[in-house]
């Protein structure tokens, strides 16, 4: 396990008012962020940490559910003007709580909470596990009007729902935040992105949503030229609601360079390169996005469906099951099994798909399908719905397995032409086949995605260059910080920091700790408890103290953690304290 990883679990919210929800949500995926911003920090992305919420877990479990050392949990209360947001920091293997605060703010004053939580956080991660670079800050301000931020986090809550419903929803509170603060980009982005899902499925129409979108795009970048936010913003417009492949993985590149582990990018990523064709790149990202979101239904989704258009049928089903595992009732796996159970001719696992699951779209229409492709059963079109309300393009199933293909052909004309998101992977849909060897489908394949772009590596984000000390300097400070630790004892204070030792040598952080790990070989706290251990064992066979007990000379000498005590001395000397005191005594 990678000692510096993270998961930050949902904050709950403990206001009087539940729907403060959202809010508690947001502050979450802030840090989730924030911290995300650290080279060197594996943080679990949001869906995977979202799993948890409203439920109560053993930080054990979590830490090998995620594959993480650390998990923050956390509780908001928000009232009027102001928030308290309590935080601890929690070890995965044995419980250990590293750190625990509560800050008591006013609401104007968010942006530098969260800041503040995330340096801190950072710190105490970096002082436990060893060296990461940490910026001054983490979180900056995007907006003034806390009113607006408030809406857009509300936005935010019900877009992250994921659920076609609530996309509206969204959209009308990220337009009451621009009202408040036409110059906040992000609603602007959170809008296209809304629009852009909304118009590929045909839920809204599609010419005024693109209309719509556009608009939006540019405000938004007008304001805000270079983010995330609007690079994922362009890549959505580009690839489900124009269907050009290029300038989505050309955007999609951006976002992931401010964030290469961005595991919504990845997945968009994996959904263009997927659309034409490109597995091996398509798994590549998709694989990257899971190991820091293994728990999402959507990621386990999107890998399936790469292996089903792949035609490895085995690979789909197992994916698919993983993320109905997570999400029983996940529309898109559901309707990706049955398919295979139709190509695989499995009739018996097809029919108790559909009697377990009786919402499943079109699930008549699976049986039929089946009926007409492997028992050559005559059935006529009258038999298949009239509204398909599913993610597949049955307007083209239909008529090609009873027969009429010219009509099939015509429909895919006309979800290409209007760039209908159920017909976004026809180039390998399976069901197809049969149109390949049609010219006029030959002419439709050749005319779309042209251009297509196939060499975008995954990603790495250009690393700042890290402060180095010369040999001088670091001779010089490692001196000077040996002659504090010696001459000062500063480790007899158990509010000791990397940060405070740092002001104490006038170094940067950033440079202590890297001497500390790479010239000392020590993180800051196991540097730090060296001294404290020999302090202890100083006062310990001292006979003046014997009337003391161990765990005061421990809390003396610096240590305010009697496990951290424990656990230290035993991994130092190989003994407890009580039998190194009373063979050293003897000694004495």
């Amino acid at each position: 396990m990678n000692q510096k990883s993270i998961a930050v679990l949902p904050f709950k919210n403990i206001s009087s008012d539940v729907e403060n929800e959202y809010f508690a949500d947001g502050m979450t995926e802030e840090l989730i962020n924030a911290i995300s911003k650290i080279d060197g920090l594996k943080v679990t992305a949001r869906t995977s940490s979202f799993a948890y919420k409203n439920k109560q877990v053993d930080v054990r479990h979590v830490g090998n559910d995620l594959g993480v050392s650390m998990v923050l949990e956390g509780s908001v209360r928000k009232a009027k003007d102001s928030v308290r947001i309590g935080a601890q920091l929690i070890r995965t293997d044995n419980g250990f709580h590293i750190w625990s605060e509560s800050f008591d703010r006013k609401l104007e004053n968010i942006f530098e909470l969260q800041d503040e939580i995330s340096l801190l956080i950072a710190d105490k991660i970096r002082e436990n596990f060893g060296h990461i670079e940490i910026e001054e800050h983490l979180v900056q301000s995007q907006t003034k009007n806390i009113e607006a931020y408030q809406l857009y986090l509300k936005g935010r809550f019900y877009q992250l729902n994921w659920k076609l419903e609530d996309f509206p929803r969204a959209i009308e509170l990220y337009k009451q935040s621009i009202q408040l603060d036409s110059s906040y980009y992000q609603p602007y982005f959170g809008i296209v992105q809304c629009l852009g899902i909304l118009a590929s499925w045909t839920f809204i129409d599609k010419k005024q949503a693109a209309v719509d979108a556009e608009k939006y795009l540019a405000q938004g970048m007008a304001i805000k030229a270079n983010s995330p936010e609007g690079a994922l913003a362009l890549a959505t417009h580009s690839f489900w609601v124009n269907w050009d492949v290029q300038a989505g993985l050309s955007h999609l590149k951006k976002a992931l360079g401010f964030s290469p582990n961005d595991t919504e990018a990845l997945e968009a990523t994996a959904e263009c390169y997927t659309a034409i064709g490109e597995f091996e790149k398509a798994l590549l990202h998709i694989n990257k996005g899971l190991e820091y979101n293994p728990l999402s239904a959507n990621h386990c989704y999107t890998k399936g469906n790469v292996y089903y258009l792949d035609g490895q049928l085995d690979k789909a089903i197992f994916w698919m099951d993983k993320s109905l595992d997570i999400d029983p009732q996940w529309d898109l796996a559901l309707q990706i099994k049955a398919c295979c159970f139709v190509l695989t001719k499995d009739k018996t696992s097809l029919v108790e798909l559909t009697d377990h699951y009786p919402t499943l779209p079109n699930k008549k229409d699976f049986i039929l399908l089946y009926e007409v492709i492997n028992e050559y059963k005559e059935v006529k079109e009258d038999d298949f719905s009239k509204d398909h309300t599913g993610y597949l393009p049955w307007e083209i199933y239909v008529p090609l397995y009873l027969g009429d293909t010219q009509k099939a052909i015509e429909a895919l004309k006309f979800g290409i032409a209007n760039r209908l998101g159920q017909y976004i992977n026809f180039l390998n849909d399976p069901f197809l086949i049969p149109l390949r060897e049609i010219p006029a489908y030959q002419h439709l394949a050749s005319k779309t995605f042209i251009g297509k772009e196939t060499h975008l590596p995954l990603t790495k984000k250009l690393a700042k260059e890290p402060p180095v000390l010369s040999a001088s300097e670091l001779e010089v400070f490692k001196v000077a910080l040996l002659e504090v630790m010696e001459e000062k004892q500063p480790y007899l204070s158990p509010e000791l920091s990397l940060r405070s030792l740092a002001e104490t040598i006038q170094l940067h952080p950033n440079k202590l700790s890297r001497l500390l790990n790479e010239e000392i070989g020590k993180n800051f706290n196991d540097f730090i408890n060296d001294y404290r251990l020999k302090a202890f064992q100083a006062k310990a066979i001292n006979p003046t103290n014997n009337h003391l007990t161990l765990l005061g000379l421990a809390f003396e000498s610096g240590f305010n953690s009697k496990s951290v005590f424990n656990d230290f001395f035993k991994k130092t000397t190989g003994l407890t304290p009580k039998a190194w005191v009373k063979e050293n005594r003897k000694k004495y």
